[in-house]
């Protein structure tokens, strides 16, 4: 992550009562350390409990503002709120295929671009369309005193000027109905509207259910999640839809919820994180906001700025929306043969054993030679990761041709190893063969999950470890209550192909800020004995290494070293 705070735009209207808008947007863009620019499309006339004059601005000084920055402040990420008029929605969409498309992010995607549909407002008056317009040349000089119970129907406003340049839209249940131009009874009906409104304008889809409608439950916040292609993130968390259930905040004073989401978003985007945890991360955001907020006039109050999540009671859960779902990427959408399809697991509640030993630090090794070395100068913890290749095997053939006895003869002695030096050994990937020898331990990647037996890992009461890649697969393997959850991978490393980013250690930092699971967590990924220390200060409760062990001259001394290393090392508190 670049030293500079991140530019990140907000192209929206202006709230004069402060709890939304521009104002929101670049109060949450600061509190989540980014830089904030402000394209003002509109200016409003509000207040905590009224709607009582939208005004827009000229298309030559919307241009103008556009202009201005991009020659000196060019953005990490955009968010896009209230645009007035279908005149505004075209004349922004045009400026952004002509301008944003040679911009590209540190690896050469395009720039992140979220769309807040905005239409009503917290109290219920239109933002939009016609209506709204006219409201401002009537303007009102008694405030009402009461919270409209419907909002004004908006219709005619066209999204699809901007097909294929979203990164992603996040309206809610009423803005949703709005855009589909019916309101979702069931979630079958919810399920297929979100999906051809992603296929229609190429983009991912996040559907909140903070208000009434197919989403709304009393006593949680679920969200609807539409993925279709996302870069840096495993295939199986591509093309398909998830819920995100959170617990409700019992708390009127929400103004600006839907700003705050999209804008922190946008902002969590601008620093890197992928979409999945950006979206994640922005709702425990908006959640701390509504439960710390306070009424500051006569309607809803605004949300509280609170920082990056932290302290977390719990992670929310992740959960398939219908079963088995199939999406199209963008480009596929017209060819019906190349729909990918995932079967989407609600992961039991299972209970794996907790470790009887801390971690410290997990040394990862190849072979029985080498384990034998780590664990004979102290390693309470270490894994057997053998590769297919090295035994003639794929993962469609590791129980059959001839390298699968030397595999399983590996796996038998490592197994054995642990016993004797009274060792927690985890066994990578090769559940089967862990199961039948009766391992005390075996370690998963997020894919595995989905094909290995966890019910008989369970019931055998087998230790269980599990990768995770961001926030997002945190909180799905969380859901399994593992032995101990890997964080990774922190630094680059040529060990394993990945199609996630280094996470670095500000995000380490504050992945473990966010939440404290019932179980150890290890960072992995590149670290080595000179970045011990300042992995340890991160606060993670274990490290594993790979090449600063397998590579070293002697494995059991620099084990012992590195122990010794992290025994020492500084944690502030």
């Amino acid at each position: 992550m670049s030293a500079k705070k991140p530019i990140v735009w907000t192209i929206a209207g202006s709230d004069s009562g402060g709890g939304a808008g521009i104002q929101a947007d670049l109060a949450t863009m600061t509190d989540l350390d980014c830089h904030g620019c402000s394209v003002i499309t509109c200016v409003t006339a509000q207040n905590s409990v009224a709607v009582n004059g939208v005004e827009p601005v000229s298309e030559a000084i919307l241009l103008a503002q556009l202009d201005t920055l991009l020659a000196d402040l060019p953005p990490r990420a955009i968010k896009i709120g209230l645009l007035a008029n279908q005149r505004q929605i075209n004349l922004v969409a045009d400026w952004l295929v002509t301008h944003m498309a040679p911009l590209k992010t540190d690896d050469g995607q395009p720039i992140p671009i979220i769309l807040d549909p905005v239409m009503v407002a917290s109290c219920g008056d239109a933002l939009t369309g016609e209506s709204a317009v006219q409201a401002s040349a009537q303007p009102k000089t008694k405030l009402k005193t009461e919270l409209k119970t419907e909002p004004k129907h908006l219709a005619g406003l066209d999204f699809s000027p901007f097909a294929k340049l979203l990164t992603l839209v996040t309206p809610n249940a009423s803005e949703f109905g709005k855009l589909v131009g019916e309101e979702a009874k069931t979630n079958n009906e919810i399920l297929s509207q979100a999906s051809a409104l992603s296929r229609r304008l190429a983009c991912n889809l996040l559907i909140t259910g903070g208000d009434k409608g197919a989403l709304w439950h009393s006593d949680k916040a679920e969200d609807l999640f539409i993925c279709n292609a996302v870069a840096h993130t495993s295939p199986l968390h591509q093309h398909t839809s998830f819920r995100l259930s959170g617990e409700r905040v019992d708390n009127p004073n929400h103004h600006g919820s839907g700003c705050t989401l999209s804008s922190a978003i946008a902002s969590f985007l601008a620093q890197g994180l992928v979409l999945h945890d950006a979206v994640l991360l922005a709702k425990t955001y908006v959640g701390q906001g509504i439960a710390s907020a306070k009424a500051l006039g006569a309607g809803a109050g605004p949300l509280a700025r609170t920082g990056w999540p932290s302290d977390l009671v719990s992670l929310p859960r992740i959960t398939e929306f219908a079963g088995i779902t199939s999406l199209s990427s963008s480009d596929r959408a017209s060819d019906a043969s190349s729909i990918l399809s995932f079967p989407r697991l609600s992961f039991p509640r299972h209970s794996f054993p907790r470790l009887k030993h801390p971690i410290g630090v997990y040394p990862v090794v190849d072979n029985l030679m080498l384990l034998e070395q780590v664990l004979a100068a102290g390693a309470s913890t270490a894994q057997l990761r053998i590769k297919l290749e090295d035994y003639g095997q794929t993962a469609s053939n590791q129980e059959e041709g001839a390298g699968a006895a030397a595999l399983e003869a590996q796996i038998q002695g490592a197994i054995a190893l642990g016993r004797k030096y009274d060792a927690q050994v985890f066994i990578n990937d090769h559940w089967q063969l862990a199961l039948k020898h009766g391992a005390f331990g075996i370690h998963l990647g997020q894919e595995d999950l989905f094909e290995a037996d966890l019910d008989r890992i369970a019931e055998a009461g087998i230790a269980l470890g599990v990768s995770s890649h961001g926030v997002f697969e945190l909180a799905l393997a969380s859901q399994l209550n593992p032995s101990y959850l890997a964080l990774g991978h922190i630094y680059p490393t040529p060990t394993k192909s990945m199609p996630s980013n280094p996470q670095g250690l500000s995000t380490l930092a504050r992945v473990v800020a966010l939440w404290t699971p019932d179980c150890p967590r290890v960072a992995i990924g590149g670290i080595d004995a000179s970045r011990l220390e300042r992995v340890k200060a991160t606060g993670v409760e274990a490290v594993a290494v790979v090449r600063a062990v397998t590579q070293a001259d002697s494995p059991g001394e620099a084990y012992t070293q590195l122990a010794r290393t992290w025994e020492n090392a500084y944690v502030p508190r």
